[in-house]
């Protein structure tokens, strides 16, 4: 797979790489880490990357603007987005064919090429993998702007290292990245960061969160909190964690609303199964992992409902 990827890409001249909608590290990471890779080995192609600005993580890499005529005839790489409703930025589908890279379950199998690896922490370390392969092809030398992006990446999903997804080859290729002259706290400190406001919107839900005797986990979060500390709905989602590390917790679940009424459903397990319960309300993700979508606050309820059973099943 990852030797078609790399004949695929050759035979391009443009090439325009897209990641998910609201992006993590690791989204932009895996996403950056690539360009940053193919300008460096193949300088006369165009590269772009492209989506919506995350404006906390422009500190990983920026995106391009590009004209709708650029897409025609280019080669669309797709990085960490399982469903083809997560792609930011739509205009994808201008493009001439389409490579998948990703690591959450190959639920939505779009695209010319898919290379799905559910076993990788993340899709930036399987952007290393696939450098080794290059590597031992063609001679590709990592760059010092590709490993940063890929070690920020690599850092975002596996929560420092501390994750269950963090593997001897999560280390390794760590480790090689780190050999690159980049800064470790230029990384560290603006992913760790947050504004006054996201600190006083962590105090509410440290007072304000459920905590259930099945060692479920909960909050809501409306539209009328979210305005009164200032705070977007991107921000509070960020801040998922803030209870994790509570005795008793098992598996919990932020309810996070947009301004349109959509109700954000972030999921995180420590042990419990719950990217099955995410798939039944417009989602999915990994096992421990997941985030879904609901319509009103009733429908939350039967998510926290699915919750609680998982919980007392495991």
């Amino acid at each position: 797979m990852k030797h078609e990827i790399i004949e695929m890409i050759e035979k391009y001249q443009k090439i325009i790489i897209h990641r998910h909608v609201r992006p993590d590290p690791d989204a932009l990471g895996s996403q950056g880490g690539l360009a940053y890779l193919l300008k460096e080995h193949y300088p006369k192609k165009e590269v772009y990357v492209v989506g919506d600005e995350e404006p906390s993580l422009q500190y990983i890499i920026e995106m391009d603007e590009l004209q709708d005529d650029i897409f025609e005839d280019a080669l669309i790489v797709i990085c960490d987005t399982a469903n083809v409703e997560r792609i930011s930025d739509e205009r994808y589908s201008k493009g001439d064919k389409i490579i998948k890279i990703d690591h959450h379950p190959n639920e939505d199998p779009y695209g010319d090429i898919i290379w799905v690896d559910t076993n990788a922490s993340s899709v930036s370390e399987m952007i290393y993998e696939l450098f080794e392969t290059w590597n031992d092809l063609k001679g590709m030398e990592m760059t010092e702007k590709a490993a940063r992006c890929l070690f920020a990446g690599i850092v975002g999903d596996t929560g420092r290292f501390r994750y269950p997804n963090t593997t001897e080859r999560t280390f390794q290729y760590a480790s090689e990245l780190v050999k690159q002259p980049f800064s470790l706290v230029d990384i560290y400190e603006p992913m760790e960061r947050i504004s006054l406001n996201d600190a006083r919107l962590q105090g509410y839900i440290l007072n304000n969160f459920e905590q259930y005797e099945n060692g479920v986990g909960a909050i809501k979060l409306s539209q009328s909190i979210l305005q009164e500390y200032k705070v977007t709905p991107s921000d509070a989602s960020r801040l998922v964690n803030t209870f994790a590390n509570i005795e008793g917790i098992k598996a919990w679940v932020f309810f996070v609303e947009e301004p349109d009424q959509l109700i954000r459903v972030r999921l995180r397990s420590k042990k419990p199964i719950i990217n099955g319960l995410a798939q039944r309300f417009n989602g999915g993700g990994h096992p421990l992992a997941a985030g879904a979508s609901v319509f009103s606050w009733e429908q939350a309820d039967e998510v926290l409902a699915g919750l609680h059973e998982i919980c007392r099943e495991g």
